[in-house]
């Protein structure tokens, strides 16, 4: 049967393989993301997906996200928080005053890019999930266990963490799952910009069990899973994607 699968972040990288994944099973497609001609690029290429143009870390533009999905589709049976991503990508401040002023733009571009999008897309279509039998699923990171440097987007990461158990409580009686993914690094995203140097690209790969970097169909895959009758009963989780790189526990 048909379902409708809504994708934040669906114009690139995991979030669109999971759009490709999805799709082969004559699933509705609605891609959310700030970039309008990127979604349209991206559902043109999907059957029966449409794009929604919005920044989801604006209030407004969750709530108007939301409000179309509900009124064109009605009741979301799967909801993918993708959207996110490197914050240091991001423009800094035009005008740094003191030693601290990078400091506070960075962990707050990557807590808006990160977490905020996902709880405000969330909260907007709390009601709407599909009862019983709906899906919510979070893009974690790697990085929420082991940190990423600055520790600003591990720790935007790791915020999803608390929220989706808490949701999962909450969202459990109506026969509703909610589980975070957590990818380690996957080649072929937008994530590092202009790409890694080699050594860099080939010692993460080294990293794994498996000897090779995650691609952004394996993640897809494992999201699929989840949203599947199959994982009925897996929930409050975080799921690993890592090739090993990190154990999960």
């Amino acid at each position: 049967m048909s379902r409708t699968v809504v994708i934040s972040g669906g114009g690139t990288g995991i979030g669109l393989a999971a759009a490709r994944t999805f799709a082969e099973d004559g699933n509705r497609i609605v891609l959310i993301g700030r970039r309008p001609e990127v979604l349209e690029r991206a559902a043109a290429g999907i059957n029966g997906a449409v794009g929604c143009p919005a920044d989801l870390s604006d209030p407004e533009q969750a709530e108007r996200a939301a409000r179309f999905v509900c009124e064109e589709f009605g009741a979301v049976d799967v909801l993918i928080n993708s959207a996110g991503g490197n914050g240091g990508l991001e423009p800094g401040p035009e005008h740094p005053d003191g030693a601290l002023t990078g400091t506070a733009h960075d962990w707050t571009v990557n807590f808006r890019l990160n977490t905020l999008t996902a709880v405000l897309l969330t909260e907007a279509l709390f009601d709407h999930l599909a009862s019983p039998g709906g899906r919510l699923l979070f893009l974690g990171s790697i990085a929420a266990r082991r940190g990423s440097g600055s520790g600003a987007y591990a720790a935007s990461k790791a915020a999803l963490h608390p929220y989706a158990f808490d949701l999962a409580r909450r969202l459990g009686p109506r026969g509703i799952t909610v589980n975070v993914v957590a990818p380690g690094y996957i080649e072929d995203t937008d994530f590092f910009g202009d790409g890694l140097p080699e050594e860099r690209r080939r010692a993460l790969a080294e990293e794994t069990l498996i000897g090779r970097a995650g691609v952004p169909g394996d993640v897809a895959a494992t999201l699929h899973w989840l949203a599947s009758h199959a994982a009925g009963h897996i929930t409050s989780q975080v799921i690993h994607v890592n090739g090993g790189a990190e154990r999960g526990n």
